[in-house]
């Protein structure tokens, strides 16, 4: 159901392109910009590569590797010249961007953003990733919440990044405030392959959700990214996989969210977003809508712990070089210093 790749667009239909990036190696502001410059070039390399594409979609770490660098002196901003770039690449080439920054955090450690600029230019997603991969990124855990918008040509879109995409709250949330279509981007290195294949596909599935997936690609000399852009249709059927993890390379298909809205009123089996909340419908009329999960009870109770929570060996960054933090979710520098 590619239609070729998005080659014959169907009017109901949504294009998308996945940028597998070639994984740089930032350390500069003059890295920084260049690197800004080498992803508005490949945005309008994705306009002539296919003329039908309504979204093009880059990586986690495109602008900034994976060194997990904090320098102040290469995060970017809302307002930046970054941004700026982005939306005019967009507004150029007349196509949606979603792009991935690291954002300057005055009060602590820098955000791992995500941003979806629309064909006019315009800002339309802001996301901060909720869960960085600890113990290896440094960044605050995300405080926006997952929005979701209005796409090209009406989709419901919703953005997440990488290590979000494991928690399978992550796109169940994402489904249950409408998405259609859930972009994940990510920075992957090859020990994931597999996890990343799998996840993807449950995701969709359990959801019955579009999702368009990439990593970066190649190597810095240090990390070597895999690519695997993967777009899964919401029955979990792979539609376009990047499996050659050629740098630079943009995989393509053609997605159509009027199917999901169909499937999602139509199914009867296996409409799981539908049956979580009305468990059992057969037998009582409406299905039971109480929450029977303890570890929803206990997250919202804020007294969240596993039976071997004492256990875990790992719970600070300390292992991968980072001091031990002091503050508190929610706290500034300045109030935890205070």
């Amino acid at each position: 159901m590619s239609a070729l790749g998005g080659l014959n667009k169907t009017p109901n239909g949504v294009v998308i392109g996945l940028v597998q990036l070639q994984l740089p190696l930032t350390k500069t502001p003059a890295d920084l910009a260049a690197q800004t410059d080498k992803v508005v070039a490949m945005v309008a390399k994705a306009r002539r590569n296919m003329p039908t594409m309504d979204l093009v979609v880059f990586p986690e770490y495109a602008l900034h590797g994976l060194s997990m660098d904090i320098n102040p002196d290469i995060m970017c901003s809302l307002d930046g010249p970054e941004v700026a770039a982005f939306k005019a690449a967009c507004k150029e080439n007349a196509i949606w961007g979603c792009f991935s920054i690291m954002e300057l955090n005055p009060g602590g450690y820098p955000y791992n953003s995500g941003l979806v600029i629309d064909d006019q230019g315009e800002l339309q997603l802001y996301y901060r990733k909720l869960h960085p991969w600890v113990p290896v990124e440094p960044w605050e855990p995300g405080d926006l919440g997952i929005p979701v918008i209005d796409g090209p040509k009406g989709c419901k879109l919703a953005l997440i990044i990488c290590h979000d995409g494991m928690f399978p709250e992550m796109a169940r949330e994402c489904a249950y405030k409408g998405a259609e279509i859930m972009l994940r981007t990510a920075g992957y290195t090859a020990p994931i392959r597999e996890s990343w294949r799998f996840t993807n596909q449950a995701n969709s599935f359990q959801n019955l959700m579009v999702t368009a997936n990439v990593c970066m690609c190649g190597s810095d000399g240090t990390f070597d990214s895999m690519g695997e852009g993967m777009i899964v249709n919401f029955d979990g059927t792979v539609i376009a996989h990047g499996t050659t993890g050629r740098a630079d390379e943009i995989i393509t298909a053609e997605v159509r969210p009027d199917l999901v809205r169909e499937a999602r009123k139509h199914w009867s089996v296996e409409n799981n977003i539908y049956q979580l909340g009305h468990r059992g419908y057969t037998a009582v009329k409406g299905g039971a809508q109480d929450c029977p999960y303890t570890f929803m009870q206990d997250m919202v109770a804020g007294r969240y712990r596993l039976p071997w929570e004492y256990e875990v060996v790992h719970t600070d960054g300390t292992a991968c070089g980072y001091p031990a933090p002091t503050r508190r979710y929610g706290e500034t520098l300045k109030e935890a210093a205070e």
